[in-house]
Formats: structure tokens, C-alpha cells, sequence
């Protein structure tokens, strides 16, 4: 964003005032002085206060606060439709509905109104004759040309930009009845403390308006970019996190798995051990005793042969 200095606001005319006998008295303090009959704004003043509402307009837009630019004089519609579709906030450019704040649940049922009427295909077209439609569409038109910056507004801004304070003064009491901050632009016939935030300036200057309200377009821009960086930030330290996570978790469990491994009981075949040492001793026994009974069977032959020799002799 590029920075506003007295060489910027010299070369749109914002120094220039109305004629004197348009001027406020408590806007002295930003009168540098009086020259064929029309006030010099003090342009030092006006980059001091500049300053400060694009720094609250910072901290707003980081907060995700909503704005709303208001700009219904010729001079500024174009403008402030242009930046704040830039940046994404919404805006009245055609004539300001008394109660658009104050009131603003009529103007949410209008605005539903607007999107039913919108909606294709919409059954409140069923049945109708043509001059009937043709009211109908008359109803969408008009009501798409008040709500037309508005129309996706779900609740009341946290910020309003005004181009001159003293033009759009309905708005400007409405947001301070409801204490909602302003941001404006005042001239010479204002009363600068009518805004919380006022920018003493030439809002007559098309390109004075172009210039500061760019300014605030780019403010809202760079913090939403911030925001949008820090979430990225996050958004990758939490899949970082995520997988480190995962990864420590799949390394307890192949631990878990080892330690059980390991203290499992060794299955031994000590009984098929026992059985066959067993069966090796009753083999040996079995192959004994024959041999024992033939030595039986030889000693009784001896006995009987020398019992036949006994008699004999």
C-alpha cells in the first residue's frame, strides 16, 4: 500500500475548502488559512488523522469486522462501489433508507423479500397473471436498487465510512445512536466531531475521495491477507503436528508389539522328551528278559543231564 503525503494530497486538491462563510467554527483547528475567500485545510493535520483511522481501520479488519462505505452524492457513488467491492465490504451508494441501522430488522425482511423475488424459478410467480408479474418485477427492481450493497448484510457493520459527514448526516446519527465507530471525510461546513474518526479533506475532489478511500479499501485488504497468511500458518503446523502425532503413535505400537514378543513364554517339548526316553528304557527292559529266560532254560538242561548221569553210574 502506498503511503499518503502532503505531496499526494496537494496534487488532488484536497487542501481546498469551501468559501468562508460556509465554515464550521469547530473545525478551526484543521484551517491553515483563508486565500480568495476560501479556507486551506492544514493537509498536516489531515495525514495525522489519516493516519490514525487507517490504523483503527487495521485493527478492525483483523478482528474480522464488517464495514460498511456510504457515499450518496455523484461525486462519490462510483468510488465507494468500486472499493468496496475490493475489499469485500458493503456500501450505499443510492439514497440512504432512514432506519437502516436503527431499524435494521425491517430492512432484513425486505432484503429476504428481495431474494425470494430474486430467487428463479420462485413459486410467488405461480399462478399469476402479467400485469400481477409485471408488479412484481417493478417491486425486485426497486428493491434490488436500495438493498443493492446491502443485500448479503446478516447483521449490523462494526465500522462506516462516510464520504462527508454533513451530506450523509442521517447515517452518521443512526451509527452514533447505535455507537458504532465512523470513519469520515469533512470539509470546512462540517462539524468534525459529528465522526470518531474524521479526516479533514476536499469531499467535493473525486480524486481526493479516490485517494483516501483507497487507502482504507487497502488497509481492510492487507489485514485480510494477514489473517488469511496466519490461518495457512496454522492450518500447516496442525498437519505437521497431526503427522508427528502419527507418527510417534505408530512407533508405541511396534514397541507394545516387541515388549509382548519378547515376554511371551518359550513353548518347550519337554513332554515328547520325556516319552521317548521312556519308551528307550521299556525297549531295553523288553529286550532283556528273553535273554534272561534262555539262560533259564539252559541251566535246567545241565540239571537234567547230570541227574542222567548220576543214575547211570
Amino acid at each position: 500500500m502506498a503511503e499518503i503525503n502532503f505531496k499526494n494530497l496537494i496534487s488532488t486538491g484536497a487542501h481546498f475548502g469551501h468559501v468562508t462563510r460556509k465554515w464550521h467554527p469547530e473545525y478551526a483547528p484543521y484551517i491553515l488559512m483563508e486565500k480568495n475567500g476560501i479556507h486551506i485545510i492544514n493537509l498536516d493535520e489531515t495525514i495525522q488523522k489519516l493516519n490514525k483511522a487507517l490504523a483503527f481501520t487495521s485493527e478492525m479488519a483483523q478482528k474480522n469486522g464488517e464495514f460498511l462505505f456510504v457515499g450518496t452524492k455523484k461525486q462519490a457513488r462510483d468510488i465507494i462501489q468500486q472499493e468496496a467491492d475490493r475489499c469485500g465490504m458493503f456500501y450505499v451508494v443510492e439514497r440512504w433508507l432512514g432506519g437502516t441501522l436503527t431499524n435494521f430488522s425491517t430492512i432484513k425482511k425486505s432484503i429476504k423479500r428481495l431474494q425470494q423475488l430474486e430467487k428463479e424459478g420462485s413459486k410467488i410467480y405461480e399462478d399469476l397473471t402479467k400485469k400481477e408479474v409485471q408488479m412484481l418485477n417493478r417491486e425486485r427492481i426497486k428493491l434490488a436498487d436500495q438493498h443493492r450493497g446491502i443485500k448479503d448484510m446478516k447483521r449490523l457493520p462494526d465500522v462506516i465510512v462516510v464520504v462527508d459527514a454533513n451530506y450523509e448526516i442521517t447515517a452518521v446519527r443512526e451509527a452514533r445512536l447505535l455507537e458504532i465507530p465512523v470513519i469520515g471525510i469533512v470539509d470546512t461546513n462540517t462539524n468534525p466531531n459529528s465522526v470518531d474518526y474524521p479526516i479533514p479533506a476536499n469531499d467535493d475532489s473525486i480524486r481526493t475521495i479516490q485517494l483516501i478511500i483507497a487507502a482504507v479499501a487497502d488497509e481492510i485488504r492487507a489485514a485480510a491477507d494477514k489473517e488469511s497468511v496466519r490461518e495457512e500458518v496454522i492450518a500447516k503446523e496442525d498437519k505437521e503436528q497431526t503427522e508427528e502425532q502419527a507418527d510417534v503413535a505408530e512407533v508405541v505400537v511396534d514397541a507394545v508389539a516387541v515388549e509382548e514378543e519378547l515376554n511371551d513364554p518359550v513353548v518347550e517339548d519337554e513332554p515328547a522328551e520325556t516319552g521317548s526316553a521312556n519308551d528307550e528304557s521299556t525297549t531295553e527292559q523288553s529286550a532283556e528278559v528273553p535273554v534272561e529266560e534262555n539262560n533259564s532254560g539252559k541251566e535246567d538242561e545241565e540239571e537234567t543231564e547230570k541227574l542222567e548221569e548220576a543214575e547211570v553210574k
